[in-house]
């Protein structure tokens, strides 16, 4: 969102946006952040993933004589951070371990002299050694601590030495301080600021990002459903995530056989390995990865249009800071989620063997969290928004929920087929061995039984595994029924299921969604061109890559592709055209505008 308020040509302010990122006017709430840092106060900053959180620190950065650090909890996520600054014509640098001896002496030698306006760094190497020492001659202006929920022991990615950082203000009494997450609830927005020792002005930015659809599909042959997904998203850029490293490679394999330009990211495998994956997803040489939560965070990618969780996340945070990684240029974009019921209970028997103690009592409150947005009925992203303190009383019509209704039935007799199974099984036995039973499977496990002589057996072979795989977890949600993690996830009858295996009350239930809804989109993003030449988009996403490869950097660093869009629709024609385009600044219209221009003019000359 925009703000209406029409700022002058001479507003410094102004000019930097433009000129330097290429910006026409400022966010929400970016300005006033932008304005107290430079005043010298401490500032939070709750703002969603493409929200526009870096312009808060780099902005200001170039306004303030002295130099700003930026405390950045991984090696990629600074690099991706520095190379975009680069290419916009901004000195920054980064210190980290991957950096060879001789780039770091010449990196010290631009902080002595006055060379460089934002620096990256770990937390790690920022309160070792001498590092502090060093800062004191380097005329710091403020600190920017990014990824700041893991500060706290609330948040969905606690991590101690990010919690050491209250050292900053016992050594640095009088340096302003900006601390920026995209997931930060009440909680833990107040342990930051007590561990940081700051009482911070707050831009807390709506958490929405409407570009988003938001999809919830019951995992009943994930394979098959991940195929048919990505099959409608063939050749646009995503990421998969997994619960394991075990599946992570399995899925990729099977990417990769189906023709897909996949690979897996995971922390077992070597650190050049996973360097290569990042760099040519980056490029745009693979379309997606699959990966732990490992991969992901901070990276830029602008162009990322789908994020699968193959498995439930732990957390709201975790969920939403990872499908964030979607559509960070405004257009369209997807988020899949796979979900399994059983895994709820899978995940909270791992947290129970924890040390008691608040720890394990966030997770678990957390994991409840996200199992309710899994099972919700209502607007998912009503249930996301709410999460997070913020309201939201219209439905959003781009979820699954809005988009496609769940429709009901009458599912008493299909209930009670599903609880005699359970029965006459003596409760003995897990959901797949009851529904072989219920479908009159012959295979050795129910034959050597005799569980073929049941009178439940094949009582249900008119209806798919799939059918009464989602039957059977409706009545384990509903409690009729529970699985035993403890004894083999065996299913058992509670007492809620007497009345209806007697007769005695209807049952509605959801009707089974075998296959993935695809619905019609019901709005588009307010930052990307509604109407733009697809023909010219894709010219221009050619010279893009051309560009992209002889300069060896992302593609997207060159030109996102909202800005690639909103060119396709302007049709600029001439220098001063082009700079009106957002994410066209002076920098980027000297390196690469002619090009560009080039592009558009062959293009209109030749009627396309």
């Amino acid at each position: 969102m925009q703000e209406n308020t029409q700022l002058s040509s001479s507003d410094p302010y102004l000019d930097c946006l433009q000129q330097v990122f290429g910006y026409r006017s400022f966010r929400q709430g970016q300005r006033d952040v932008i304005e107290r840092i430079c005043r010298g106060e401490d500032c939070m900053v709750i703002m969603p993933t493409g929200g526009g959180k870096s312009l808060c620190y780099q902005l200001p950065a170039l306004m303030l004589p002295g130099l700003t650090v930026v405390i950045s909890p991984l090696i990629s996520l600074m690099k991706d951070q520095v190379d975009s600054l680069l290419q916009t014509g901004v000195q920054a640098a980064c210190i980290n371990s991957a950096l060879p001896r001789e780039q770091l002496l010449e990196v010290y030698r631009q902080l002595r002299c006055g060379e460089i306006k934002l620096l990256y760094v770990s937390p790690e190497r920022l309160l070792s050694g001498d590092f502090l020492q060093r800062l004191q001659d380097w005329q710091v202006s403020f600190f920017a601590i990014d990824e700041a929920h893991c500060i706290s022991q609330w948040g969905h990615d606690f991590r101690p030495e990010y919690a050491a950082l209250g050292r900053l203000k016992h050594t640095f009494p009088h340096i302003p301080q900006m601390a920026l997450t995209a997931t930060a609830d009440q909680a833990t927005r107040q342990d930051i600021c007590e561990r940081l020792g700051i009482n911070p002005y707050t831009l807390l930015s709506s958490f929405d990002r409407p570009n988003i659809r938001y999809t919830v599909a019951e995992k009943l042959n994930a394979s098959n459903q991940l195929k048919q997904f990505v099959d409608a998203h063939r050749g646009a850029s995503g990421i998969i995530y997994c619960s394991s490293r075990r599946r992570v490679d399995e899925v990729a394999q099977r990417l990769r056989l189906q023709g897909y330009r996949a690979e897996g990211y995971h922390a077992g495998m070597e650190q050049d390995e996973r360097a290569s994956v990042q760099e040519r997803f980056l490029k745009d040489q693979l379309d997606i990865v699959v990966a732990t939560v490992a991969f992901g965070m901070g990276i830029n990618k602008s162009n990322v249009r789908f994020v699968v969780h193959y498995d439930i996340p732990k957390s709201i945070e975790a969920y939403y800071q990872e499908t964030g990684r979607a559509g960070r240029d405004g257009m369209d974009a997807e988020a899949f989620m796979l979900f399994d019921p059983a895994d709820i209970g899978r995940v909270k028997h791992l947290i129970e063997q924890q040390e008691p103690g608040p720890q394990q009592q966030v997770e678990q409150h957390k994991l409840n969290s996200m199992a309710a947005f899994a099972e919700a009925q209502t607007c998912r992203r009503q249930v996301l928004l709410h999460y997070f303190d913020e309201s939201a009383s219209e439905p959003c019509g781009n979820c699954d929920i809005c988009l496609d209704p769940p429709k009901r039935y009458d599912g008493t007799l299909d209930a009670r087929k599903v609880l005699s199974c359970i029965y006459r099984l003596n409760q003995g036995f897990g959901i797949n061995h009851v529904i072989e039973v219920l479908r009159g499977s012959k295979a050795a496990s129910v034959v050597e039984r005799g569980h073929d002589k049941l009178s439940t057996w094949g009582i249900g072979k008119e209806k798919s595994h799939e059918h009464w795989l989602s039957v059977t977890r409706q009545l384990i949600h509903l409690g009729l029924a529970s699985q035993d993690i403890t004894r083999g996830s065996r299913v058992r009858l509670n007492p809620a299921a007497r009345p209806v295996l007697k007769g005695e009350v209807a049952l509605m239930l959801a009707v089974p969604r075998i296959s993935i809804p695809v619905a019609p989109r019901r709005r588009s993003s307010a930052r990307v061109p509604l109407h733009y030449d697809r023909k010219l988009f894709a010219r221009l996403k050619s010279l893009r890559r051309t560009i992209a490869e002889e300069q060896d950097v992302p593609p997207y660093l060159v030109f996102n592709d909202a800005t690639l869009a909103e060119m396709a629709a302007m049709l600029p024609t001439t220098e001063a055209e082009l700079l009106a385009v957002n994410g066209v600044g002076e920098r980027k219209l000297d390196r690469f505008g002619n090009q560009f221009l080039d592009e558009i003019e062959a293009f209109l000359t030749r009627g396309g």
